[in-house]
């Protein structure tokens, strides 16, 4: 756990970049700091690890003062993720990920080991180990810099904005990525995002700081969205948060309709209902019965019932194919169920 107790940092021009910040980072969850502009994100993250010391109160790490230890130790103990990886060029890849093992006095063939493994528990090809950074692409170093912090199994990994500088695709995956790795490895994680849907997505609790280093509001993502503190929450959380609130009602509330199917081969000839899905000999998606139109899904039980909302809405039937986790069509949403469902997420 790592504990912020009433933390302030003034810089001798009189300047505060965090002002008297309490609050708790739990062991095994991602607590995301997001805010504005100066509002203290990177400064506060940065004491942590003690990049920069704080002025006044406490930082503890499982209950032990960082200020009582010696920074290069603590830093070897802390996995640090930063924007465009921040790789060594003239290292290759491997030697890249093994840099903290190789200081904390690994042998070599030890520390390789470690790094060939992370690799490809970040889902990097391992014959890009022997490559260096400017050979790989943006998202490809991002993960690389991720399998660094971890090299060492370090129990806390701070992260600022390391996804900030991919484009949106590749940003999407990585965000994937860490939730994967981290139901895996829980690990202590901080991170630093200006984006509040990344927040969202990513965070177990979410601390939104206002300009100064002030904190507007720490409650989990859905807390965030139903019960912003203030105006300034609610605006910095933007007109759709209502629709964000979404991500977190479950499919599998939707009522389904089994009899809007058809298999390939009864499905010939017109049909008195408008809209049935025509479903492949071995139960996936092929189309609208008699009408070439796009049609969306999502995987029911799974996804979100925002999720199911935006297949419904990608389709001129306003309907959602639900599949499950295998690809294969279990029903359809009508808009009738998603009404339903939308009504009953207003009423909490």
């Amino acid at each position: 756990m790592i504990t912020f107790d009433s933390v302030t940092k003034r810089y001798p021009d009189g300047f505060v970049a965090v002002d008297n910040l309490s609050l708790e980072a739990e062991t095994g969850q991602i607590t995301v700091l997001v805010g504005p502009s100066g509002c203290g994100k990177t400064t506060t993250l940065r004491m942590i690890n003690r990049m920069i010391d704080a002025t006044e109160g406490q930082i503890l790490l499982d209950g032990s003062d960082v200020r009582q230890i010696d920074p290069p130790t603590l830093r070897r103990g802390i996995g640090y993720v930063i924007q465009q990886a921040g790789l060594f060029p003239h290292r290759k890849i491997v030697d890249n990920v093994a840099t903290v093992p190789y200081l904390l006095g690994w042998e070599k063939k030890k520390a390789r080991d470690r790094a060939m493994e992370l690799l490809e528990r970040v889902g990097l090809d391992p014959k890009m180990a022997q490559r260096y950074p400017f050979q790989l692409s943006g998202g490809q170093q991002q993960r690389v810099g991720v399998a660094r912090a971890l090299a060492a199994d370090p129990p806390v990994l701070l992260m600022d904005e390391p996804f900030s500088a991919v484009d949106p695709i590749v940003r999407t995956s990585l965000q994937e990525e860490l939730l994967r790795l981290q139901a895996e490895l829980n690990k202590t994680i901080v991170f630093v995002t200006h984006d509040i849907d990344e927040a969202i997505k990513l965070g177990d609790k979410v601390a939104v700081l206002r300009v100064g280093g002030k904190l507007a509001q720490f409650a989990a993502p859905k807390t965030l969205l139903s019960e912003p503190a203030d105006d300034f929450v609610r605006e910095f959380l933007g007109r759709d948060r209502g629709i964000r609130r979404l991500s977190f009602v479950s499919s599998s509330y939707l009522k389904l309709r089994t009899d809007l199917t058809v298999t390939s081969s009864s499905a010939a000839g017109p049909s008195d209902d408008a809209w049935l899905m025509v479903v492949s000999e071995d139960g996936k998606p092929v189309g609208w019965l008699d009408r070439d139109e796009p049609f969306g899904t999502y995987v029911h039980g799974k996804d979100s019932l925002r999720a199911a909302l935006d297949a419904a809405l990608l389709s001129s039937s306003g309907q959602a194919v639900a599949l499950d986790e295998s690809g294969r069509v279990v029903g359809v949403a009508t808009r009738k169920a998603l009404d339903e469902a939308l009504s009953e997420a207003a009423d909490g």
